[in-house]
């Protein structure tokens, strides 16, 4: 399979090797909003559905589908805007889709059936998939190679802040009235609204202009950012020149390894992880865990918080490959005995629930930072937003299905299913995973 170059001529590799700055910070800071807003997302749309059911009057099927909603949108967002971004650039899409998921938020304060809201949420997940595939993309062309995998990695702490800040600003406002469920809908238009007045002025992805061969808009970007001109230099003499990658190469001889590892990795570990949280209060009755237990929840969402910062430091410490395939393990171990003994007591569930709680909110900080170093610039974005499209698809269909599988086959086989999704994750790493920590970008 072919590697990412691990090591190069200092000449190959001077801009990978510049001093962080401040723009490299922002450019993180900006694409924070995304994965922030997709946590907030699915956290608020798992308090208030309940609530929304009950107001707008539909069943699980609607629930599910409600649930899912953003899902579909993110695949389809990720996959076109993915495939655009590598034709016409990162720079103008990179402002829109936020532009989007605005309106969109605050459209849904004003809904009357669940076919509106499902729409809605269909286009706000259009606009987060958008900023899925650019946001990562955009961090690891500019960052510099020695902080790629903290600042991506960071990408997803920012997800479950956002999952958690959900959990207690909907639980506060949840039950303030009649309509507080569509003051929690609408709430996500506020950071978005902000998102979009702050991007606006970001430049173009330099190695995106070499491969349109616009060497000079290159180097004004850099000059603009205060970068090193000479590192930059480098770069320019040691690319490939003006080349347009078509589509079909992800699926090529060339790169159809590393584009079946990352749909299947990825996929492996967020079906799990999006159908449980998605409907966690329902998961958690089925432990034994009563709907008024609050200190169970604070419990869960504390452990999710402290597992996204320790895979920071696991992301900045241990081998992507290595990483990967040892997640995998964890969570297989401490998912599985709810399959085998559904009827353990909570003391012993629970804590086992803990673990993979902490394990899989660690473990997801590598979507962020495996899929942008997994192919060249003229088909990053494409391959990003392909990855991220499908996990998302995979996750709807989980989300879609586990309030129904619960209901139809239990809680056992349930369990059973998301731990074989995690079985055939693990063994996709060990034949595929490539190492490419701290490599040179294409």
């Amino acid at each position: 399979m072919p590697q990412t170059r691990a090591s190069s001529s200092p000449s190959e590799t001077a801009f990978d090797d510049v001093p962080l700055n401040r723009f490299h910070l922002r450019i993180t800071g900006l694409t924070f909003c995304a994965n922030f807003s997709d946590g907030y997302e699915l956290g608020i749309i798992s308090i208030a559905l309940p609530v929304i059911a009950g107001r707008l009057g539909f069943g699980s099927v609607w629930e599910g589908l409600l649930g899912a909603s953003a899902l579909i949108g993110i695949f389809l967002g990720s996959v076109l805007v993915g495939w655009a971004a590598d034709k016409i650039g990162r720079q103008r899409l990179y402002t829109l889709d936020f532009l989007l998921i605005a309106v969109a938020s605050a459209a849904e304060f004003f809904v009357a059936d669940p076919v509106q809201l499902f729409l809605l949420r269909l286009l706000i997940g259009i606009g987060i998939g958008a900023d899925y595939a650019l946001g990562p993309t955009l961090v690891a062309e500019f960052v510099p190679r020695k902080y790629r995998g903290g600042l991506l990695a960071s990408l997803t702490v920012l997800w479950t802040v956002g999952y958690v800040a959900a959990f207690f600003f909907g639980n506060y406002v949840v039950d303030l009235g009649d309509d507080s469920w569509r003051w929690l809908l609408a709430s996500s238009c506020l950071p978005a609204v902000a998102v979009v007045l702050l991007r606006i002025g970001v430049p173009e992805s330099p190695r995106w202009l070499l491969t349109r061969g616009k060497l000079d808009q290159a180097r004004a970007v850099v000059r603009r950012l205060g970068g090193d001109g000479a590192a930059f230099e480098s770069l320019v003499a040691s690319h490939r020149g003006e080349r347009r990658a078509r589509y079909r190469e992800l699926f090529g001889r060339k790169y159809w390894r590393r584009t079946a590892f990352g749909a299947i990795f990825y996929n492996a570990q967020v079906i799990p992880y999006f159908a449980i949280y998605t409907f966690l209060p329902l998961v958690l009755l089925k432990m034994g865990v009563g709907e008024e237990d609050t200190t169970s929840d604070g419990l869960l969402n504390l452990f999710l918080l402290l597992g996204s910062l320790g895979g920071l430091w696991a992301v900045a410490k241990a081998s992507r490959r290595g990483l990967t395939i040892w997640s995998f393990v964890v969570l297989i171990l401490s998912l599985a005995p709810m399959a085998i003994w559904p009827d353990a007591p909570t003391a012993v569930l629970f804590p086992l629930f803990l673990v993979f709680t902490f394990t899989m909110s660690g473990a997801v900080n590598l979507d962020q930072v495996y899929p942008p170093e997994l192919f060249p610039t003229d088909l990053r974005s494409s391959g990003v937003g392909l990855l991220n499209g499908l996990s998302r698809i995979g996750s709807a269909i989980g989300t879609f299905l586990l309030p129904l599988s619960l209901d139809g086959i239990g809680f056992s086989p349930t369990m059973l299913v998301l731990t074989l999704v995690l079985v055939a994750g693990l063994g996709v790493s060990l034949l595929w995973a490539p190492e490419t920590k701290n490599s040179a970008l294409d």
